[in-house]
């Protein structure tokens, strides 16, 4: 079983479902409203456990009732949760999710997630230096995913690091990370001044740039490559992206290719916006690998 270490966000999300989404100022009438364990390092985690790792989660939660579900959801899901401890004076972190229109808008309040600073991380340390990857996210301070990169980068771990949600990222940690995996939105943030292909070509076998249903592009050193989804009926696409991260995590660590990794990815996601809730429609192994 491939090492997998996540660092990253716990939440609780509170999803509503209406036939159309609220301008600015405008009331609509819902239709459901559900609340379901989430945040993008805890739907990596699960994921990736799914899918036949051996996973650390490395996070945060509040001392409350959310938290007490997130931790519970943890275990059930195989997930080892010995460096996610509570504080007392924080709530845990939500995510306030409208699904409508076929596509979701979200607001994070990261709240216990803040906690995860650079002294929490270093707790786990001997975790960190005998993964087989670690993977990490931008729902966490700007400092730990900086500390991060640079202790992966020291002890030659390999580092990938999902740039969400969008926000500048620090060239010394573009140059740590082994593998990086924006959007096209989050792209346009990190390369500011540059084509798609001009930061592609920077970063060969570095940077896939995730285009949902028209695929995932990367430079190969000698060509651009798009590596197509499949084509789902959707039902809920939150925690698609985070589905690819894990499942491109989990099949890099495990020693494929970087096409072979990417396709498996891809199966992982495709199948996950096909049931409800981020985490609900996650494979498990056997459900990916029926499809490939």
């Amino acid at each position: 079983m491939a090492k997998i270490t996540i660092i990253g966000s716990s939440s609780m999300d509170l999803v509503v479902t209406s036939s159309k989404r609220p301008g600015a100022g405008e009331t609509v009438l819902g239709e459901s409203f559900t609340t379901v364990p989430g945040g993008k390092g805890a739907n990596q985690a699960v994921a990736a456990a799914r899918l036949g790792a051996d996973v650390t989660m490395i996070g945060r939660v509040g001392d409350d009732h959310f938290g007490q579900q997130i931790l519970r959801n943890y275990e059930e899901n195989h997930v080892h949760v010995g460096y996610v401890k509570p504080v007392t004076h924080m709530e845990s972190g939500t995510a306030h999710i409208v699904l409508a229109e076929g596509d979701n808008s979200i607001v994070v309040v990261k709240a216990a997630n803040n906690e995860i600073t650079p002294a929490y991380v270093e707790e786990a340390l001997d975790v960190i230096r005998n993964s087989d990857m670690v993977l990490i996210q931008q729902e966490i301070p700007e400092e730990t995913v900086v500390y991060v990169s640079k202790i992966c980068a020291k002890y030659e771990v390999p580092l990938l690091l999902n740039p969400a949600p969008a926000r500048e990222v620090e060239a010394s940690v573009i140059e740590n990370a082994t593998y990086i995996t924006p959007n096209e939105h989050e792209a346009a943030i990190m390369f500011k001044g540059q084509s798609l292909q001009e930061a592609l070509r920077q970063y060969p076998n570095k940077l896939f740039v995730t285009e949902g249903s028209n695929g995932v592009r990367f430079f190969d050193g000698e060509q651009e490559v798009v590596v197509p989804t499949y084509k789902v009926e959707a039902v809920d696409t939150t925690g698609a992206g985070d589905t690819f991260n894990a499942a491109f995590a989990v099949a890099l660590a495990e020693g494929k290719s970087l096409a072979d990794s990417v396709k498996f990815a891809n199966r992982a996601a495709s199948l996950s916006v096909t049931k409800f809730g981020a985490q609900g429609g996650m494979p498990t192994r056997r459900e990916v690998e029926e499809q490939l």
